[in-house]
């Protein structure tokens, strides 16, 4: 479903995309893949997350199709909020209560308040993100955190990682979790704090590269419960 969610933001924005010389080269602006051929493929993809989703239970089913809605809707935000960022957080990070759900068969507090903590986490890398085409942005009437919070992005983005940290720790404590957890937390929060650290908005290379460190925060998270529950059963 990410992968469905991110070619249907290609097709929506396609025009915008052909415009700004970063993603004038993906597939469907430079002409690569038609629009039909993207439909077809967010089609299949939204199969096999239906034959995935049809295994679980009726509650995770609910809240699984209940997120087609703002899968559906959010590639529009940014043409009239200084917050897609926001809106990106409520859809990708969706699959955190679909997970719980599926093994729980409810949606409690722990997974609330995990989502919360997702939620912040996007706002932040993806307001890095967004730093690299703020210029183009503005100049095809789009809005972003970044164009909104300019230069007090950092103190804004410590504290966006600053609460994911916490309610990570929240959620960590309320699922029962152990010190081997909020030890790799500890890490992702350095992480976390040298992107903030060394961040220079104006500098689309260094954006980027503090974006996609990114990828090690979530393998961190994953890397940090497996172990915690691994140790815990010995």
């Amino acid at each position: 479903m990410r992968g469905a969610g991110c070619t249907w933001n290609d097709i929506v924005d396609r025009d915008f995309d052909g415009r700004v010389e970063r993603t004038a080269k993906r597939p469907i602006p430079s002409g690569q893949v038609t629009v039909k051929q993207a439909l077809a493929f967010a089609a299949g993809l939204c199969l096999i997350g239906f034959l995935v989703l049809i295994q679980f239970n009726t509650t995770a089913i609910l809240v699984g199709i209940s997120s087609l809605a703002l899968v559906a809707t959010y590639p529009f935000f940014k043409r009239f909020t200084y917050w897609p960022q926001l809106m990106l957080g409520f859809t990708f990070k969706w699959g955190a209560l679909v997970g719980w759900t599926a093994v729980t068969g409810s949606l409690t507090v722990p997974a609330l308040v995990l989502y919360a903590a997702c939620i912040l986490w996007t706002i932040g890398y993806d307001t890095i993100y967004a730093h690299q085409d703020k210029e183009d942005d503005a100049m095809l009437g789009l809005k972003s955190t970044a164009l909104r919070l300019g230069a007090d992005t950092r103190p804004w983005l410590a504290a966006f990682y600053a609460g994911a940290v916490v309610l990570w720790a929240i959620a960590a404590s309320l699922a029962g979790a152990h010190t081997t957890f909020y030890a790799v937390l500890a890490i992702i929060a350095v992480q976390l704090a040298w992107q903030t650290a060394t961040l220079q908005i104006d500098d689309p290379a260094n954006c980027l590269i503090r974006f996609r460190s990114n990828r090690y925060v979530g393998w961190l998270l994953f890397l940090g419960l497996w172990a915690d529950m691994a140790i815990a059963r010995l």
